[in-house]
């Protein structure tokens, strides 16, 4: 697919982030774009700030829900008035669920639907809609989380990563599928690093938490105590001080990433372009890639995140 000119891709999650960025950088390549989200008003955002000149439909999804991507799916050849799309894009995401041990159920079973199902639903749904067109091309986007399964050894990420593994391992074998019973339909998985992307904010309000400054005293405990496991000296902040870094926590992730959203829809529009089906985001990524491969026993011991943090490419975290 060397140019978007004409086509139509479908973005999730393009209320944000590198979903509003892909969008955006579609949009003017001269691409129409159905795109889906649970905020709409962010949407209306996205759509404000893409380019004129192309159609862009806004839909209110949650990719989680079968029902609703179906629904989605049926809109978008409503509104676009075809029968055939020759892009997608499942870039629709959040984090929660990290400790399998302790955390409810509800939100670790959530952050797997949104992150596996909402990609596994869409692709059943719009997969039919790219093999009519003469040119197509799903993009399904994982994580480095997909082959390291934390975000250091300190910290539990476990629904996040479970569901970031079986995009990764359903898209590697979808490229196999492809190439055997649909040859003109490309496949990539992206994995990017750290990603400066509201994700940590979104989540928590789309697991419908207290804003930190509204958390009681029971929630702020916990808090702390799942903090003085790493850090001893947590077990002496003052309710006021977790509440303080709770709130600093998404914006510093958002802040302090190596790569830009969209610096991430530039790498991973150019990989669809040049058809890889394997597109790393960030040199972060790049970095953690190559040390997983060379010494995979030790990626979960304290001694490789010291290595890779020696390297200069690791920031903070990766979602």
């Amino acid at each position: 697919m060397e140019s978007f000119s004409g086509k139509l891709a479908v973005v999730t999650g393009g209320g944000s982030g590198i979903g509003r960025e892909l969008v955006m950088q579609l949009a003017e390549a001269g691409c129409h774009v159905a795109t889906c989200d649970l905020n709409m008003e962010g949407l209306e955002e996205t759509r404000a700030l893409a380019p004129a000149g192309v159609e862009i439909s806004l839909h209110r999804c949650d990719v989680g829900d079968e029902t609703q991507v179906q629904a989605f799916a049926a809109a978008v050849l409503a509104q676009h008035s075809t029968d055939q799309i020759n892009l997608l894009l499942n870039n629709a995401g959040i984090g929660g669920g990290g400790s399998f041990i302790l955390d409810d159920r509800s939100q670790w079973d959530r952050t797997f639907n949104v992150c596996w199902q909402g990609v596994y639903y869409c692709a059943r749904a719009f997969m039919p809609l790219l093999v009519a067109s003469p040119e197509g091309h799903i993009v399904n986007i994982s994580s480095v989380n997909g082959f390291w399964a934390c975000m250091g050894p300190q910290f539990a990420h476990t629904a996040y990563s479970a569901a970031k593994f079986a995009v990764k391992g359903f898209t590697e074998a979808l490229l196999v599928d492809a190439r055997l019973n649909a040859p003109h339909v490309g496949v990539s998985v992206v994995m990017p690093g750290h990603i400066g992307t509201s994700i940590v904010i979104n989540s928590q309000a789309l697991h419908e938490q207290a804003e930190a400054a509204d958390m009681d005293a029971e929630a702020i405990a916990e808090v702390r105590r799942r903090w003085t496991k790493i850090d001893p000296e947590a077990a002496n902040l003052e309710d006021h001080e977790v509440r303080n870094l709770l709130e600093a926590r998404g914006e510093m992730f958002r802040d302090t990433a190596p790569t830009s959203p969209a610096q991430a829809a530039t790498v991973i529009l150019d990989g669809v372009k040049a058809r890889q089906w394997r597109i790393l985001v960030g040199e972060d990524a790049h970095t953690l890639d190559q040390m997983v491969r060379d010494t995979p026993e030790e990626a979960y011991e304290r001694a490789f995140l010291t290595r890779l943090q020696a390297t200069g490419a690791w920031g903070n975290a990766a979602l």
